[in-house]
């Protein structure tokens, strides 16, 4: 009877100081930004513990952005979503209309103004932002220095349009260089940011942001350009990409291993490909994305993703979840974000404390691209699109540069494209 009793006791006091787990669930896969990631939890749980809190964070990679909407979108239908969830920019639309979320500002809100403006430009929907930006990027330009030296062409002097690249490509033909010309990812994320850098919008009504998209602009002048782009290097043989869509690791194999004299992608592969380029035995230098000859320059959108707090859970929860995330972006740990990936500091506290160091001094091909961010015009263009229908889009977009690439007609390939992204659009709204 007694050690029933203390049984009994027992398992009442191993419930009554049982830990609540706050569930992230992120998409990296790479060790440096997971291991980031599960650093910043441990501390975080420290500080749980000193301060005599029941809770623990845990941290688990979900797969791609995609899968991991997937991913968040099932468990909420099956009654166990997790706390907080790592979406990427183009999911904002499809995150709200989930209804699985929680607005940041039903759960104490942030302060707006402590972030770069370009980012929370991006996450403002309806005069609200939803969600903590974490990691955000845009794209630049990547040189190999010495296949510049080899090719003829003045190693400092990174291309800057179009038309550029294609007299730099030209010129590596000249002098038998045996790399090719040019690599990146066969994505649409080039195409929209090549498509705000004119200041044309992706979607009408304001790329969505003044009322719900209704129509693409695929086919538009500022697009058939981008086309004509892909085009002229496929004519050459002066791209080169794996052959599947959206292969980030595969184009940058091909310039780490020195088969291509530059490489277009994010600026969040600046510490990785700034390694690779250490550890192959040449030297890179960044540049500002190259854009359509004879335009204005208008700037980069935003690209990455922001921290999501799912509906389900308990308001104190959800502010030891929110809490996390804020942990997880402040000044010293977006510095130190910043340093390993080529990520944006999403703060300007954290800004500050880099120019301070000197650091974007001691490191130019990061610099690079955070200029291009501050240098970036706040429009509607640049803020980005906002549609429910994004992924799809994406994809259609990314198998109409790829038919361009195999010898279809520019204009006609948007204008498919086009249509068949309209038609995925109409699809979605019909649902609102």
């Amino acid at each position: 009877m007694k050690r029933t009793l203390a049984l009994a006791v027992a398992l009442l006091l191993s419930v009554a100081t049982a830990q609540t787990t706050i569930e992230f669930w992120y998409a990296f896969s790479d060790a440096p930004r997971s291991g980031w990631i599960q650093d910043r939890i441990e501390e975080f749980n420290a500080q749980l513990e000193e301060q005599g809190m029941d809770y623990e964070v845990t941290g688990e990679r979900k797969g791609s952005y995609r899968e991991t909407l997937e991913a968040a979108a099932l468990a909420a239908r099956q009654g166990q979503p997790p706390h907080l969830v790592q979406l990427f920019e183009v999911g904002s639309q499809l995150a709200l209309d989930s209804g699985i979320f929680k607005p940041i500002g039903e759960v104490g809100g942030i302060d707006e103004s402590a972030y770069i403006e370009p980012v929370i430009n991006y996450y403002t929907l309806g005069g609200e932002v939803n969600s903590i930006p974490f990691n955000s990027s845009s794209p630049i330009i990547y040189a190999n220095q010495d296949l510049m030296a080899e090719a003829g062409l003045d190693p400092e002097d990174v291309p800057e349009t179009f038309g550029e690249v294609l007299d730099a490509c030209e010129a590596g033909d000249a002098a038998g260089l045996e790399a090719n010309c040019i690599t990146f990812p066969l994505h649409s994320w080039f195409f929209e940011q090549w498509m705000s850098e004119q200041n044309a919008l992706l979607a009408n009504n304001g790329n969505g942001r003044d009322a719900r998209a209704t129509e693409l602009l695929l086919d538009s002048e500022p697009a058939l350009r981008i086309g004509q782009f892909m085009a002229d290097l496929a004519e050459n043989g002066w791209y080169s990409y794996t052959g599947t869509l959206e292969d980030w690791g595969g184009s940058e194999a091909i310039f780490a291993n020195q088969d291509a004299m530059f490489f277009i992608t994010s600026t969040a592969d600046a510490g990785n490909i700034t390694r690779a380029a250490a550890d192959n035995g040449f030297a890179v230098k960044t540049g500002l994305l190259p854009i359509p000859d004879g335009v204005e320059r208008n700037g980069v959108v935003i690209g990455g993703a922001s921290v999501w707090l799912t509906d389900g859970h308990t308001t104190e929860e959800l502010e030891v979840a929110r809490d996390f995330a804020l942990y997880m972006t402040n000044t010293e740990n977006m510095v130190s974000w910043h340093k390993l990936t080529g990520y944006y500091p999403v703060v300007n506290d954290s800004v500050d404390a880099l120019e301070a160091e000197g650091w974007f001094e001691e490191e130019p091909n990061f610099a690079v691209a955070f200029d291009q961010l501050l240098e970036t015009n706040a429009n509607q263009a640049s803020a980005g699109a906002v549609l429910g229908s994004f992924l799809e889009t994406r994809t259609i977009i990314g198998e109409a540069l790829q038919r361009i690439y195999n010898g279809a007609d520019v204009e006609t390939a948007m204008q498919d494209a086009n249509e068949e992204a309209n038609a995925r659009l109409a699809e979605y709204n019909a649902n609102f």
